[in-house]
C-alpha cells in the first residue's frame, strides 16, 4: 500500500486521535489528557474497584467536565480534571478506574477509540471490563515504584525500552502494591531539531491537514533583509540545515553535524503531529513514502528509506506504549530537543535564535505545544479560570482562528510562554538582573503573567520536586561573557524551585524526597573532559558543554548546600546522557539547619544523596554502547573527594592517591588562604588531612564523595513475552562471527553503566526502626544484544545510611 496524506484517511478515524493520557493524580484530583478530531464537552468519571485489586468497577468517587480547545479544524485538545463527588478522596495503595464521556457523540470511552474502519480492536484496559485503571502510591516505602527515562528518538538507536512498561503493567495489572505508581518523562520527549526525513513528511501533512492552515513561516536572515514567509510544506525534509542555521539561528547542526538539523521541525502543525504521532499509532499512515516518491536518489535516498524502516518499526508498538500511558500517572518536564537542541544553552544561543524571526515563531511553536501537551497535564491548576494557562489556551485558539496571522496575538502568546521581547536599543533579548548574574526578563509592560514549568507533586510518604533547568538560568554579566556555561538555576530560580518547596512540605509523613532534573549532577570523567576541552577551544554548541552542574560551580554548591539544610536525604532522578547509571553522594557538613553561623566545634552533620539516571528510551549510540561494556573497567569512575566554603562558594577537589591528598590546582576567590598540602594517612580505613594553610587558618565549611556504584548481573524477566523477535539466524560470515564476539554477555557485562535503550524503576528498602538499612534501588530494564528477543534489567543498590565523617583535619599555619 502506497504512502495516502491524512486529508485522505481522517474522515474514517476514530474520534479520539490521541490518549487518553492518565496526567497529574491526587488523593482529591484527577487529570487525564485527550486529543480528539472533533469538539467536545469531555466528562471524566474515576471510580473505586472490588478490593481496590481493580478488577470489579464499583462507586463513583470523582467527576469533572471540561470543554476541549480548538487547535485546529480537526484538532482538539482538553486536559480534565475530577474531583471528589461526596468528600471522598482516593486512598493509598488502592487500583481505580475511570471513563470518560463525549458529548459530541453521546459515546463513552470504548466507543470512541474505534472507528468503523480500522480499529475495532482497540483496547487501553488491562482487565475485561474495557476502563484504564491505575495504582495510588503505598503508604509503605517498601512497595512505591517509580518509572523514569528520557530521550525518545523514533529513529534513534535499539528498540523502544518504553514498551516494556506495557508487560510490566499487565503482569502486576490486579496487584496495587506491585504494579508502578508513578511515570516521570525526564526530557526530550520529543526530538524537534533530529526528525527522520520521511517523518517530517508525515508530520507536515498531517499538521496542515489537522489545522485547517498553512503557517507563514517568517524568513529574515539580517537586520538588512526585508522579511518575507514561506510554507513549512516548501521547506522540504532533508533540506532545513542551512535554513535552520541562518534563518533560525540555531545550532543543532553546527560543529559538521549538518545532519542533525536536516529535517528540524519549524511549524505549530509540525511540532503538534510530532506528539501525536510518538503517543499514538492513530495518525500513522500504513505506509510512510518511499524515497523514489519524492524523487530522492543516491545516498541521501538510501538514508531515507532505511530512516523509513526505522520510524515504522517504531509505530509499530505505539499500542502498547498508548495503554500504559493510560493507566499510570504521567508527569513530565522540558528539555532542549523538546524545542531545539542546545536551548538557551548560553546568552550567544538567546541571541542567535530570539533575535530572528523564524528562530522566535519556532521557539514560540515549540513552547506553546510544551504548554499543551505537557505542562496543562503536570499543573492542571494553572490552566483553571482566570490563572495565565486558561489565557494562554485562549489565545492559542483565536491565533489558530487567525491562521497564524495576528501578530498582537503571537505576541501575547509569547509572555505567556515567557520569551523575552526584544530590546530596542541594542537588537537584543532583555534582560533582567539576578544578583551576579542576568536572566531572561519575563516581567511585561501590561502586567502579563509567564506560566512557569517546576512544580511539585506531594503524595502519601514522598515528594517529588520538579525542576525547570531551561528557562530559568543565570546569565554571566559583560559582553564578552556571552558563550560562558551558566547556572542552570539562577538565584531567583533556587528560592522558586529548591528553597520554597523543600520549606513549604507540611505533610510530617512525607520520609523522601525525590528531585526530577534533566541534567545530572555527576557524569562520566570522559564526557567532563570533552566538555571542558570544547569550552578551552570555543566549541560552545558541539557537546552540550554547559548543561552540566558541574560547569558553574557556585550553582552546584548552592544546589547541594540548600538541599541538605533541609534535607537529611535525597534522591535525584536524571536522564539527557543515553545510559543508565546510578551515584552515591556523602556529604558533611558544619553548618546545622537553624543556624546562623558555622559552628566548627560542633559534630559535623551528615547527609546522603543518590543520582539515579535512565536514558535513553530510544536513542542508543555507538558510543553508549562501548562503555556499557566490560571495555570501560579498563579506566574506571574512581571515587573523587570534593570541598568548599559557603562565603563565595567555591569547589576545590582533593585528588586521593596511595601517598597523599592534595588540592588540585585552582583559582581561590580573593581572602581565601593558599592551601599547600595536605598529606594522605590511612589507619582502619579512615582518611585524616593535614592542611597546611599560608597565614591564616581556614576549613572548608563541608566537602563530599562521590562513588559510583556497580551494576549487578542482569537478570532476565521471567513475565516478559520472549517472541517478539524472530530468532536470529547462525553467522554465516566473518562479520556475523565479529557481531557474535561483540554480543558475548562477558564482554557486555559492564561494570557501571547500561547505554543500551533503557528506562528505570525505582524502589525502596524501607525498614522501619533501622535507618542504617535504609537504601534506594534502581532496576534498569533493557533488551541485552547477546539475546535481543528478551528484557533484562541491571540493578543498582545504593545505601542511604549515612557514613561517619572523616576525622576533623587538623590545621597549621605556615
Amino acid at each position: 500500500m502506497s504512502w495516502t496524506p491524512l486529508s485522505y484517511r481522517i474522515a474514517l478515524l476514530p474520534l479520539i486521535l490521541a490518549g487518553p493520557i492518565l496526567r497529574r493524580t491526587d488523593p482529591d484530583g484527577v487529570t487525564v489528557w485527550i486529543a480528539l478530531k472533533e469538539p467536545s464537552e469531555v466528562t471524566l468519571r474515576v471510580y473505586s474497584t472490588e478490593n481496590g485489586q481493580g478488577e470489579i468497577v464499583n462507586d463513583l468517587l470523582l467527576e469533572g467536565s471540561r470543554t476541549t480547545i480548538q487547535l485546529g479544524k480537526y484538532l482538539h485538545v482538553v486536559a480534565v480534571t475530577a474531583k471528589s463527588v461526596n468528600a471522598e478522596y482516593l486512598q493509598p495503595g488502592q487500583i481505580y478506574a475511570y471513563n470518560i464521556d463525549f458529548a459530541c457523540r453521546n459515546w463513552y470511552l470504548a466507543k470512541a477509540l474505534c472507528s468503523e474502519a480500522s480499529f475495532n480492536d482497540v483496547t487501553i484496559s488491562y482487565f475485561e471490563h474495557q476502563l484504564p485503571t491505575f495504582a495510588m502510591p503505598p503508604d509503605d516505602l517498601n512497595y512505591l515504584r517509580i518509572v523514569h527515562g528520557s530521550c525518545r528518538k523514533p529513529h534513534g538507536g535499539g528498540r523502544d525500552a518504553l514498551n516494556i512498561l506495557d508487560n510490566m503493567i499487565l503482569e502486576y495489572a490486579n496487584q496495587p502494591n506491585y504494579r508502578p505508581h508513578q511515570l516521570f518523562f525526564t526530557g526530550d520527549q520529543i526530538y524537534g531539531d533530529d526528525v527522520a526525513d520521511a517523518l517530517l513528511w508525515a508530520l507536515t501533512d498531517a499538521g496542515d491537514t489537522l489545522l485547517g492552515w498553512q503557517e507563514n513561516l517568517p524568513l529574515k536572515k539580517d537586520a538588512n533583509d526585508e522579511e518575507r514567509y514561506i510554507y513549512a510544506r516548501d521547506l522540504k525534509p532533508g533540506t532545513r540545515s542551512e535554513i535552520a542555521r541562518d534563518y533560525g539561528g540555531f545550532t543543532a547542526m553546527l560543529v559538521n553535524k549538518p545532519e542533525k538539523a536536516k529535517s528540524h521541525l519549524f511549524s505549530l502543525g509540525e511540532y503538534l503531529a510530532m506528539y501525536l504521532f510518538v503517543w499514538s499509532p492513530i495518525l500513522w499512515p500504513h505506509e510512510l513514502p518511499h524515497s523514489k516518491d519524492v524523487q530522492k536518489d543516491g545516498k541521501e535516498a538510501k538514508l531515507w528509506d532505511k530512516e523509513a524502516l526505522t520510524v515504522e518499526a517504531f509505530a509499530r508498538d505505539l499500542w502498547k506504549i498508548r495503554r500504559s500511558l493510560a493507566n499510570i500517572p504521567t508527569y513530565m518536564i522540558c528539555d532542549d530537543h523538546d524545542i531545539s537542541d542546545d536551548w538557551y544553552l548560553n546568552r550567544e544561543w538567546c541571541n542567535r535564535v530570539l533575535c530572528k524571526p523564524l528562530g522566535r515563531r519556532t521557539l514560540q511553536n515549540g513552547l506553546l505545544t510544551y504548554a499543551i501537551f505537557q505542562a496543562w497535564g503536570n499543573t492542571p491548576e494553572n490552566f483553571q479560570n482566570g490563572q495565565s494557562g486558561e489565557k494562554l489556551l485562549e489565545a492559542a485558539q483565536q491565533w489558530s482562528l487567525s491562521a497564524g496571522n495576528d501578530d498582537l496575538l503571537g505576541s501575547k502568546l509569547a509572555k505567556y510562554l515567557a520569551i523575552p521581547e526584544i530590546d530596542s536599543e541594542t537588537n537584543l533579548p532583555k534582560l533582567t538582573e539576578d544578583e551576579d548574574s542576568f536572566i531572561l526578563n519575563r516581567d511585561y509592560a501590561d502586567g502579563t503573567q509567564a506560566l512557569e514549568w517546576h512544580y511539585r507533586i506531594e503524595s502519601f510518604k514522598h515528594e517529588t520536586i520538579v525542576l525547570d533547568t531551561r528557562t530559568w538560568r543565570g546569565y554571566a554579566k559583560g559582553d564578552d561573557r556571552t558563550t560562558e556555561p551558566p547556572m542552570l538555576l539562577s538565584h531567583t530560580a533556587f528560592e522558586k524551585q529548591i528553597e520554597k518547596p523543600l520549606k513549604d512540605c507540611s505533610n510530617p509523613n512525607i520520609e523522601v524526597t525525590i528531585i526530577i532534573a534533566p541534567t545530572n549532577l555527576v557524569s562520566l570523567a570522559i564526557i567532563d573532559l570533552v566538555q571542558k576541552l570544547d569550552l578551552e577551544r570555543g566549541n560552545v554548541f558541539g557537546s552540550d558543554a554547559g548543561d552540566s552542574w558541574n560547569f558553574h560551580e557556585t550553582a552546584f554548591s548552592m544546589l547541594l548546600a540548600e538541599m541538605f539544610k533541609q534535607r537529611d536525604r535525597v534522591i535525584i532522578l536524571s536522564g539527557d546522557i543515553h545510559y543508565g547509571c546510578a551515584v552515591r553522594l556523602s556529604y558533611w557538613s558544619n553548618y546545622h539547619f537553624g543556624e546562623s553561623k558555622v559552628d566548627r566545634n560542633a559534630p559535623e552533620s551528615s547527609h546522603v544523596l543518590a543520582q539515579l539516571t535512565s536514558s535513553a528510551f530510544k536513542n542508543a549510540e555507538w558510543t553508549t554502547h562501548f562503555i556499557h561494556t566490560k571495555a570501560k573497567s579498563i579506566a574506571p569512575e574512581k571515587p573523587q573527594y570534593w570541598a568548599g566554603w559557603n562565603n563565595t562558594p567555591q569547589l576545590i577537589e582533593m585528588q586521593v592517591i596511595q601517598e597523599k591528598v592534595r588540592m588540585l590546582d585552582v583559582n581561590l576567590p580573593p581572602k581565601t588562604p593558599v592551601l599547600r598540602q595536605i598529606d594522605y594517612i590511612r589507619g582502619s580505613d579512615e582518611i585524616a588531612w593535614e592542611i597546611f594553610v599560608k597565614n591564616r587558618e581556614s576549613l572548608p565549611d563541608w566537602r563530599y564523595c562521590i562513588e559510583w556504584i556497580k551494576r549487578q548481573k542482569a537478570e532476565e524477566i521471567v513475565w516478559q513475552n520472549n517472541h517478539e523477535l524472530a530468532e536470529e539466524e547462525k553467522s554465516k560470515s566473518w562479520k556475523d562471527f565479529i557481531s557474535l564476539l561483540w554480543r558475548n554477555r562477558w564482554l557486555q557485562e559492564g561494570d557501571e553503566v547500561v547505554g543500551f535503550s533503557n528506562f528505570g524503576v525505582v524502589t525502596f528498602q524501607w525498614p522501619e526502626n533501622n535507618d542504617n538499612a535504609k537504601a534506594v534501588i534502581q532496576d534498569i530494564y533493557w533488551h541485552p544484544a547477546w539475546k535481543p528477543n528478551s528484557t533484562v534489567f541491571s540493578r543498582y543498590f545504593v545505601r542511604l545510611s549515612f557514613d561517619e565523617a572523616p576525622p576533623p583535619p587538623r590545621v597549621f599555619s605556615e
